[in-house]
């Protein structure tokens, strides 16, 4: 197992970078989207953000691995790399919806620190369709680009999802699981964006799990921030720290302090 990139309670905020070349929304160049996400990555550095993890979340309707197209993966390469540089604290990307290889090879050439895995073990259906699993695939690709100081988080029961083929199957089952396939970290999340992720999940899942980081993955506000990392290892935050709680908008440092605030008082 990598070590986790961080070593403390992790607050670690979304960037949703514009959408990308091709994709039903875009309208403006890479090059012009670069002062945003420069400016984006410094309100998170400049108010204390531990991390950041980027994410191409405006590029709905989501394709599926490997049919995610190259410049997807072009324009998020130049992105991260200016992330990274701006704010100089641990990045992650995610790619949607399960481009994990191609994450992986935008962190390798970024020397960015983690990647969001989806479909990590496991089958389900995503909103996209159907996701399988790709552990196997996705560590064995690491290993051949020399990628492996680059932490693979792992989504399980991922929100924006259907689990009714593991239905039998409950969380703390399915996280032994990722585990046993070598998951650097489970992310846990509600239901979808925006939305809690359980309590009583979260308890199980670290109390069989002591020793696996744990994150959450959505949900994450001021009023139970606090529970979450007395469980958890570390939070991923979007919509609570963006104008209006709306992930369309940009940040609010205002919230962004509340929510720091609320987590360590």
């Amino acid at each position: 197992m990598i070590p986790f990139p961080i070593t403390k309670k992790t607050v670690a905020a979304m960037i949703h970078v514009p959408a990308l070349p091709g994709t039903p929304h875009s309208s403006i160049p890479v090059p012009k989207m670069i002062p945003a996400v420069r400016n984006e990555a410094k309100i998170y550095r400049d108010h204390g953000a531990d991390a950041i993890l980027v994410e191409n979340m405006h590029d709905r309707p989501y394709l599926r691995g490997d049919d995610v197209g190259h410049e997807i993966t072009a324009a998020l390469s130049v992105l991260a790399a200016e992330i990274k540089d701006a704010a100089g604290l641990p990045c992650g990307i995610q790619i949607l919806a399960a481009a994990n290889k191609q994450a992986l090879a935008c962190a390798h050439a970024n020397n960015l620190d983690f990647i969001r895995a989806e479909g990590f073990a496991f089958t389900h259906v995503a909103d996209e369709g159907l996701i399988d699993s790709n552990a196997a695939e996705l560590l064995r690709y690491r290993k051949s680009i020399g990628a492996e100081n680059i932490a693979v988080l792992t989504d399980i029961k991922k929100k924006h999802s259907s689990h009714a083929i593991t239905a039998d199957i409950d969380v703390v089952e399915t996280a032994h699981a990722a585990s046993f396939f070598l998951s650097d970290g489970l992310i846990l999340t509600g239901a979808a964006t925006g939305r809690e992720a359980d309590l009583e999940e979260v308890r199980a899942v670290k109390n069989a799990l002591p020793d696996t980081p744990l994150v959450i993955g959505s949900g994450t506000t001021p009023e139970n921030i606090r529970d979450y990392l007395a469980l958890a290892d570390g939070v991923i935050v979007g919509t609570a720290i963006k104008q209006n709680t709306d992930w369309t908008q940009p940040p609010d440092p205002a919230r962004l302090k509340s929510l720091l605030q609320a987590a360590r008082p």
